[in-house]
């Protein structure tokens, strides 16, 4: 019986949770979309397309310098773990004529690693509200087209995030100034997404 016992704790019992975790990514493994379309054709003058790529998509509108440690903590936390995934990008939303401070914020991130996955396009405070009106959120922009929230958009342009989230029912966005909600919503999100793509590559390869 003890013989019995360990053959079982040492290679049944992995398997079966093996099997319970595989049958969890594949069955619930998907993140909601809470918005089917989204207004992207003011991104396409700045030659930014939403289509086929991951996207972290926010807006800093006028406030750059206020949101310097909100981008810092999305960096640290979110673009260092993913930004190695090939159709992974951020899009960062700023109202026109402050590309000089756009310069110096890319300089100070670029301090912490690199900075080629993030985008920055710049926008009129109408062109601002036209997209983030799109994307169909209960949050708001401040006076200034400005947001510590940023979202997720999957490569069809579809926002995507959470509609039974225990704490907040539905949530849109995630909060840039609480290294907490990054931490322990955020980064479980983007890696869900990211591994139904996977999972979908591998299909399609394996159906070939």
């Amino acid at each position: 019986m003890k013989k019995t016992a360990v053959l079982i704790t040492l290679f049944i019992l992995p398997i079966v949770a093996y099997l319970f975790f595989a049958s969890g990514v594949n069955n619930f493994g998907r993140l909601p979309v809470l918005t089917d379309t989204i207004d992207v054709k003011s991104l396409s003058a700045n030659d930014i397309a939403l289509e086929n790529k991951i996207t972290i998509l926010g807006f800093l509108g006028s406030d750059i310098a206020s949101r310097r440690g909100n981008m810092f903590n999305l960096n640290q936390k979110i673009y260092k773990r993913f930004h190695e995934f090939q159709d992974f990008q951020f899009v960062m939303v700023v109202s026109e004529g402050l590309q000089d401070q756009v310069d110096d914020l890319k300089k100070e991130i670029g301090h912490l690693g690199g900075t080629e996955k993030w985008n920055f396009a710049f926008m009129t405070e109408n062109m601002i509200t036209e997209l983030f009106n799109s994307l169909k959120t209960d949050i708001t922009l401040n006076e200034n087209q400005s947001t510590p929230f940023v979202f997720i958009v999957d490569k069809e342009a579809k926002l995507r995030g959470r509609n039974k989230d225990e704490e907040d029912g539905v949530v849109f966005g995630f909060d840039t100034s609480s290294v907490a909600e990054l931490n322990n919503k955020m980064v479980d999100d983007v890696k869900i997404i990211l591994a139904e793509y996977r999972l979908a590559l591998k299909k399609n390869n394996a159906d070939r």
